[in-house]
């Protein structure tokens, strides 16, 4: 009898782990769903006394909470407890970094629906969304989806609040007195810049109802509203605002067309010689690949966007009259593309 070589066995069990992932990714739903890390406090808890707490049945959340333990995600002690690890604890709503709302907007109802299509995707070079749903993805996340988009919106601020400070630490404002945060959401970033500079003076350019819902630092009465401006508008049609530093941050995931009007509308704000810093995750050169790539499926499924390579940005950038000088990163998921405007 011939015997599989141990590396062949071991290439065959990590493959069967790996086509099982959309077990671990619900299992992650499951759990923040169901509350799991906020029920559990800081000493080992018998799955008899969580599934009280839960009002949920004992058998299977053993089952679901051993799935986890394989994962990091969690763990089991003696007596049947289980205890936090780094990881569950992001799974808190209170946690300084939660990861709660993010787990639960990557596995909402419709990603179910296309991932199975991502073939088709791969086929066509378009997103399927509208295929599936009758309507584009942002429409039917506003208009159909429910509380989905409560928690998109949710996941959405977490994630540009953890951000916003790693790159206000980032970034070196020696010589700006004015920046401008182009589709920059909530406004978190610049908020996090004017809370540094005293003396920075910042404007927020995004949607109307996205500026509406601005940081209320950014709004009047708010601590910062003396040195900021909200401006509602789009920064594919028009970028109305002259600043000694232009932020882009992770809105280039449009198709390149997209990318390119925007671009050029800084370029045509801007006076030669402004800066321009564009943040984006990257496909290659990142230590967070696993995590970018798979977004990248995404946004190919829901709205045919793309993350970017570092020579993809960078020529467009180049094409659009910036002259790059340099990449680096902000953090393991960043990086920051530092440009100036053409003369």
């Amino acid at each position: 009898m011939t015997t599989a070589p141990a590396s062949s066995t071991q290439a065959a069990m990590r493959l069967r782990e790996l086509v099982f992932g959309a077990a671990c990714a619900a299992a992650v739903r499951a759990a923040a769903r169901l509350g799991v890390a906020d029920a559990l406090g800081d000493t080992p808890t018998s799955v008899t006394e969580l599934a009280d707490a839960l009002d949920t049945e004992p058998r299977p959340l053993r089952r679901l909470m051993r799935a986890l333990t394989c994962y990091g995600i969690f763990a089991e002690t003696t007596d049947d407890r289980f205890e936090h690890t780094e990881m569950s604890r992001l799974l808190r709503e209170d946690a300084p970094n939660s990861l709660r709302y993010i787990s639960l907007w990557c596995t909402e109802p419709w990603t179910w629906e296309a991932w199975p299509k991502l073939d088709e995707a791969v086929r066509s070079g378009r997103n399927v969304f509208p295929e599936l749903f009758g309507k584009d993805f942002f429409e039917y996340l506003h208009s159909d989806a429910g509380d989905s988009a409560k928690v998109f919106d949710k996941a959405m601020t977490a994630s540009s609040r953890q951000s916003a400070w790693d790159f206000a630490e980032y970034l070196d404002l020696t010589g700006v007195d004015s920046v401008v945060d182009i589709g920059g959401g909530q406004g978190h970033v610049l908020a996090s810049l004017l809370e540094k500079h005293p003396a920075l003076h910042g404007t927020l350019l995004d949607l109307p109802k996205v500026v509406a819902g601005a940081d209320p630092r950014l709004q009047d009465g708010g601590a910062f509203s003396a040195r900021a401006r909200l401006v509602p508008g789009d920064c594919r049609a028009d970028i109305p605002v002259r600043a000694d530093l232009y932020i882009i941050k992770n809105i280039l995931e449009w198709d390149d067309e997209s990318t390119r009007r925007t671009l050029a509308n800084v370029v045509a704000a801007a006076r030669p010689g402004a800066r321009v810093v564009v943040v984006e995750n990257l496909v290659d050169d990142s230590p967070s690949m696993r995590f970018t790539t798979a977004m990248d499926l995404m946004l190919l499924l829901n709205v045919g966007g793309a993350k970017h390579s570092k020579d993809s940005l960078v020529r467009l950038m180049e094409d659009a009259g910036l002259d790059v000088a340099e990449v680096r990163p902000v953090n393991p998921y960043l990086h920051a593309f530092e440009a100036t405007v053409r003369g």
